[in-house]
Parts: structure tokens; C-alpha cells; sequence
């Protein structure tokens, strides 16, 4: 083979690899969604990009003052939104937890902005700008978790009594205190969330299931990053493993 033939080949190798990544990219099917900012088609876990919604062990205060679980509700909204239909999403990477990075269209409209504008997520303005007009919207608007106070999930998942308390302009003077506060952190924010999420001594991220041998061990008041589960799916998706005992 000439040196003309091998640089031919090459280049159309380069392109056939370029059309193969770029319709990979692009995924349709009925989704199952997993939390507020995470579902799956078939195989493939996406995570969606530039929002970062409530976890499904998170607690918010409605407009009154009174607690509810704000992470379960948001997963809830985007499932009933969804309806069983047919979405697209189009892959932009891959993150820490292999979840493929995308943006998520129902029909022609950007699921990801729709969660944001709603109230249902945040912008994850650490990793992406593109949502922060429909935050400020949802903000004006008291739409979704924006009507009382909840603490944002890239700082829920690391709590503490420094953690900053976000919402709507009447934020109860002693909101931290009841979305800090033990009965919150200490018990499952539902009947149906209670795998137990711990980190190993060398950061190693485990979830317990009520019938293993170490899970009434897990003192969940502790914090730590340790946080509730719906289902072993959701907490896979979130880049932990099962106890294997």
C-alpha cells in the first residue's frame, strides 16, 4: 500500500469514527427516571447537564413552614411531565459516576430548562450558564421549591450548620434549624426510601440494604455525605455500589 493509500484510509477511518460518535450522541426511547435530574434508556444513564435537582432524601419547607420531601416530589413532577412519552437526548460526555452527560427534548422542548423553570432544579451554574434566566424565572415566579426554603443539592449532599438556606423572600427565621435539624437527618424522609448511603474510611461510596448484616450500624445523624435511597438504581446512578454483605 502507498503512503497516498494509507493517508486515504486514515482519513476515512477519522470520518467514519466522526459519523459513528455523532449519531451515538443521539438516543430516543421512553425514558425511566430515576430522580430529578437523572434517567436511563436502555442501557445508557444520562445525567441531565447544567441543572442540579433536589435529592430524593432531600427536605424543603413549603410556603407555611411545614417540611416535605422536595427530592421526591421533583422526580415525581418530571415523571407525570414525561407521561411514558418518547424523549431524545444528545450526549456531551461522560461524569465522575459514567453517567452520559446530556440534554434531554421532549418533543422540541429542552426537558433540562423545563425542570430548571418550573422549580424542580437549579442551575448548576459550577458546570453550565445555560439555565440561569429560567432559574431567576422560577425564582420571580415562586414556582416549584422556590415557594419556601430548601437548601441547594450540591450542599445538601455535604449539610452542615453553615449551609446556606435558600427561598422565597419569607424564609422562616428558624428554617435551618428545621431542615437541619435530627428528625430530618436521622430517619428516612419516607417508607420508600430506606437504603441506607455510606462512605468507607478510604471514600469508598456503599448503600445498605435494610436486610444486610451492617445496616443498623449506619448511624445516618452522623452526615458525613451519608444520605437516604429510594431504590438500588437510583443510588448506582449516583455512583455508589452495594454492601456486599
Amino acid at each position: 500500500m502507498t503512503l497516498r493509500q494509507v493517508r486515504m484510509t486514515s482519513i476515512a477511518l477519522v470520518g467514519w469514527l466522526v459519523f459513528s460518535l455523532a449519531h451515538a450522541a443521539d438516543l430516543t426511547g421512553v425514558p425511566r427516571i430515576v430522580d430529578g435530574d437523572t434517567l436511563a434508556i436502555g442501557s445508557t444513564k444520562f445525567r441531565l447537564q447544567g441543572i442540579d435537582a433536589p435529592e430524593t432524601d432531600q427536605i424543603c419547607l413549603d410556603g407555611n413552614g411545614v417540611r416535605w420531601i422536595c427530592g421526591i416530589e421533583a422526580r415525581d413532577q418530571l415523571i407525570a411531565h414525561v407521561a411514558s412519552r418518547e424523549i431524545k437526548c444528545s450526549s456531551s460526555g461522560i461524569d465522575a459516576y459514567r453517567r452520559t452527560l446530556g440534554t434531554c427534548y421532549l418533543a422540541k422542548e429542552d426537558l433540562n430548562a423545563w425542570m430548571v423553570q418550573q422549580g424542580w432544579a437549579l442551575a448548576y451554574v459550577q458546570y453550565s450558564k445555560a439555565y440561569v434566566q429560567a432559574e431567576e424565572d422560577a425564582r420571580t415566579n415562586q414556582r416549584g421549591i422556590w415557594k419556601g426554603a430548601f437548601i441547594a443539592p450540591w450542599d445538601w449532599r455535604h449539610k452542615n450548620n453553615k449551609t446556606v438556606i435558600l427561598g422565597a423572600f419569607s424564609v422562616p427565621i428558624d428554617a435551618q434549624k428545621l431542615l437541619l435539624g435530627s428528625s430530618a437527618s436521622e430517619g428516612a424522609p419516607s417508607p420508600e426510601c430506606t437504603i441506607k448511603g455510606n462512605i468507607s474510611r478510604n471514600g469508598e461510596r456503599i448503600y445498605h440494604m435494610e436486610n444486610q448484616r451492617f445496616y443498623a450500624r449506619i448511624k445516618m445523624n452522623k452526615g458525613d455525605g451519608r444520605r437516604w435511597f429510594c431504590s438500588p438504581e437510583e443510588a448506582e446512578a449516583a455512583g455508589w455500589r452495594r454492601a456486599v454483605r
